[in-house]
C-alpha cells in the first residue's frame, strides 16, 4: 500500500514492541531495499535552488555504530527519524525499538549489505539511524550557560579529517571537556564516520560556532579563558607549564598547522616534548595528551 504521494508508508501500523526471545518483527522488510530504504542520488546542481526535500535531507545525519546510536537515543530520542538494524541487534536495541513503536517512528530489519550501503561503510556495527542534525551553539549562548570553575575547550583551526574529529570527540568526552569551538567559516561538521569513532562522545561534547576571530578571542578572555596555541616546536614544555584552569587549546590542521595570525593572538604556546624520532603526534593523539595534562590539575 502507498500513501497519497505514492510513497511506501514508514510508520508502524499496530505491531507490539518486540519481546526478548520472540521472533523479530519486520516492518515492511525489503532485503533489496531499493527506493524506500536506500539513499537517493540528487541530480540537482548548485545553480538550482534547493528543493524542500533536499533541505530536509541536509538537516538530517545518518548515524551508525552501536554506541553512537545508543548515545543519541539516551540524550535526544526525539531526533530519531528512521532506524535500520540487523536481526541480531534486536536484543541489544529493545528499548529503542519499543520507543519507535510507541512514537510511530519507522524501523526496518535489513541485511548486512543494506546497512553497508546506508552507512557507506562496513563498520556499521549492525545499526543505522537517520536523525535530525544538531546545529552548533553560538559562542555567546555557550558562554552564558557555562558554569563557574575550571573549564576547558578545544578550538579546531582547520581540522577536517572525520576520523580525527571522532577521536578528538572521544577524548574530549572522556576528560569532561566543555566544547569544540569551530571557526566562523569552518565546514567541519559531525558525520556518521566521526560519530562512530567517537563511540558516543559526539553526544557528550557540544559544538560551538565562533564569530569573527578577534571578537571571539575577546569574548573568551572576558569569560576568564586563556588561549594556548599548540605548536610542534618552540613552545613551552606542556608537562612543565602551569596550565590555567580555564583554558582553550587551539589546534591546527593535520598538515599545515594553525594560521600564524591565530597562533600570534594566543596567550601561550605549548609543545609536547618527545624523542624526536617522529616530527609530531597526529592531531587526535596530541589532543588526548593535552587534555590529560590539563585534567591532572
Amino acid at each position: 500500500m502507498r500513501d497519497r504521494d505514492g510513497n511506501s508508508p514508514w510508520k508502524p501500523r499496530g505491531p507490539r514492541p518486540p519481546r526478548e526471545g520472540a521472533p523479530p518483527q519486520r516492518h515492511a522488510p525489503r532485503h533489496e531495499t531499493s527506493r524506500d530504504a536506500m539513499p537517493r542520488h540528487d541530480a540537482q546542481t548548485e545553480d538550482v535552488p534547493a528543493h524542500p526535500a533536499r533541505e530536509r535531507r541536509d538537516a538530517e545525519l545518518r548515524l551508525y555504530g552501536l554506541n553512537a546510536v545508543r548515545a543519541m537515543f539516551e540524550r535526544r530520542p526525539q531526533a530519531l527519524r528512521k532506524l535500520y538494524l540487523l536481526e541480531s541487534r534486536i536484543p541489544q536495541l529493545q528499548p529503542l525499538l519499543k520507543w519507535c513503536v510507541a512514537h510511530r517512528v519507522g524501523y526496518r530489519v535489513v541485511e548486512d549489505g543494506d546497512l553497508q550501503k546506508l552507512a557507506a561503510s562496513a563498520h556499521h556495527e549492525g545499526v543505522v539511524a537517520e536523525v535530525l542534525r544538531e546545529e552548533p551553539l553560538p559562542l555567546s549562548t555557550w558562554l552564558r550557560d557555562l558554569p563557574a570553575g575550571p573549564q576547558c575547550a578545544l578550538w579546531l583551526d582547520g581540522v577536517g579529517n572525520p576520523h580525527n574529529l571522532g577521536a578528538i570527540l572521544r577524548s574530549a568526552a572522556h576528560f569532561g571537556i566543555n566544547a569544540i569551538l569551530l571557526p566562523k567559516h569552518s565546514t567541519l561538521a559531525l558525520s556518521g564516520a566521526a560519530a562512530r569513532v567517537a563511540e558516543g562522545g559526539a553526544e557528550a561534547v557540544p559544538m560551538v560556532r565562533l564569530g569573527r576571530e578577534d571578537n571571539s578571542i575577546a569574548q573568551l578572555r572576558g569569560a576568564g579563558f586563556t588561549l594556548a596555541a599548540t605548536v610542534v616546536r618552540g613552545g613551552e614544555d606542556l608537562f612543565a607549564a602551569e596550565l590555567p584552569r580555564r583554558l582553550v587549546y587551539v589546534l591546527g590542521a593535520e598538515g599545515e598547522g594553525m594560521s600564524a595570525e591565530l597562533a600570534a593572538a594566543c596567550d601561550m604556546r605549548l609543545s609536547i616534548p618527545g624523542s624526536g624520532a617522529v616530527e609530531s603526534l597526529n592531531v587526535a593523539s596530541a589532543t588526548a595528551v593535552l587534555l590529560a595534562a590539563w585534567a591532572r590539575g
